[in-house]
């Protein structure tokens, strides 16, 4: 009878096998397939990822201006505190938008069309101005000649055409965004923020329902971390930015450079990407100004923009930002060059708090094991004392009361982590 059994249970188990292995080549043979399926079903789920991921963003100005309208001794005021602080928040949001439709833009794109109705001109110019260079200058070399003619064959006017970009710009815009999904997510958004409370509730019940108590105090810890990080980065360099690119294009016009509005507006949003940002916002700017305004006009730009990046840098920054991030400059150029090739410009501006947060876990782990291997070799040591001093009163056994960590910030369920703690 056993002997049917197992043998029964062999079928059983290459019939699960070939089964199994059926299942996946049908998968890989129709991947194409259910990638689409997979795709249409994100497509949906869209408007509603937006909307969660504007509720995430606009969470902590709901929550400062519901704080004070609840303070009010208006009872409405205060009773209608949720309401009143999301409906305040989206009037600001509006009200930002036409400020920066009507009056920012315009200018912006002005400069950027008399840039590109002109980038012919001013090839031809730069062009002139190389080929007038003495012949024992260092920019005469093979290379650059090489370089200069490869240019030369190209019609740059071709792919500078105002109509072309916004063309481009606005399929794109289609492409991506649809009235009704902007619809939905403002929609969703609006819901998140006035439902916050029940949501959150949900989710930490949730957790705390499925998973151990030291897995979910440790989620609870980083995930707030991680908030903290994020929000404090992300305010504090688009605040950073409109003061810089409003100071750089104050100071550009005043000095009388070409396309100072919009020079200002690039150094200003490229100044939100540590390091490389300002770097090539600056370049491209000294580029234009030395075509359109001469080599001292750029020199002095570069002074100038120079100065007040330092300024920027070690006055304005940390009274924005308040405390830094603490990360070492080479890990922040690592994680925005990684950033930037893998996710882009966007990338490349949430890699810091990303690698920040990543930072804080590895600290954490290795903390965890110092802390425990510190505890073995004390308990090493305590057990061989225990042994002499037993093996002196000829006593033949000794009792080593261990436990697992309390404080323990990787418990098992996570890290697979045995180690134990010494009590004396």
């Amino acid at each position: 009878m056993n002997e049917i059994k197992n043998h029964g249970k062999k079928w059983l188990y290459w019939f699960l096998l070939g089964v199994a292995i059926i299942t996946v080549y049908k998968l890989f043979d129709n991947f194409g397939d259910i990638m689409g399926i997979v795709a249409k079903f994100f497509d949906i789920l869209a408007p509603f990822l937006a909307g969660i991921f504007i509720a995430y963003l606009l969470y902590v100005p709901c929550k400062k201006i519901e704080d004070i309208y609840q303070k009010s001794k208006i009872k409405f005021t205060s009773k209608k505190s949720r309401i009143l602080s999301i409906l305040t928040v989206y009037i600001i949001i509006m009200l930002l938008l036409i400020i920066l439709i009507n009056f920012i833009l315009p200018v912006v794109l002005e400069s950027v069309k008399d840039l590109i109705n002109n980038i012919q001109n001013y090839y031809e110019i730069a062009i002139d101005r190389y080929n007038n260079l003495p012949s024992d200058n260092i920019l005469k070399g093979e290379i650059v000649n090489d370089i200069i003619k490869n240019i030369q064959n190209i019609d740059i006017k071709q792919y500078f055409q105002l109509d072309k970009i916004l063309e481009y710009a606005f399929s794109a815009i289609d492409a991506v965004i649809s009235v009704f999904d902007v619809f939905v997510a403002v929609i969703v958004s609006i819901y998140v923020l006035a439902e916050r409370t029940q949501i959150l509730e949900f989710i930490k019940k949730f957790a705390e329902a499925t998973l151990k108590e030291k897995t979910y105090k440790n989620i609870g810890k980083y995930f707030n971390d991680t908030n903290q990080i994020f929000f404090k980065f992300v305010a504090s360099q688009l605040l950073d930015a409109i003061v810089v690119g409003v100071l750089i294009t104050i100071a550009m016009s005043i000095m009388g450079i070409k396309y100072a509005p919009f020079l200002g507006f690039l150094i200003g949003l490229f100044n939100m990407i540590p390091y490389f940002g300002a770097i090539i916002a600056v370049a491209i700017s000294a580029i234009i100004t030395l075509i359109t305004g001469g080599l001292s006009q750029a020199i002095w730009m570069l002074i100038v923009v120079i100065i007040l990046q330092q300024i920027d840098a070690n006055i304005i920054n940390p009274k924005i930002v308040g405390q830094s991030l603490k990360i070492s400059p080479l890990l922040v150029i690592f994680a925005v060059t990684v950033g930037g090739a893998y996710f882009g410009i966007l990338g490349m501006f949430l890699a810091v708090p990303a690698i920040a947060v990543v930072r804080i876990v590895i600290d954490d782990y290795i903390n965890y094991k110092l802390k425990s291997k510190n505890c073995r070799e004390e308990r090493d040591c305590h057990q061989g004392r225990s042994n002499l001093t037993m093996l002196s009163l000829g006593t033949g056994h000794f009792d080593n009361n261990c436990s697992v960590p309390d404080d323990n910030p990787f418990p098992s369920t996570i890290f697979k982590i045995r180690d134990i703690e010494c009590h004396h």
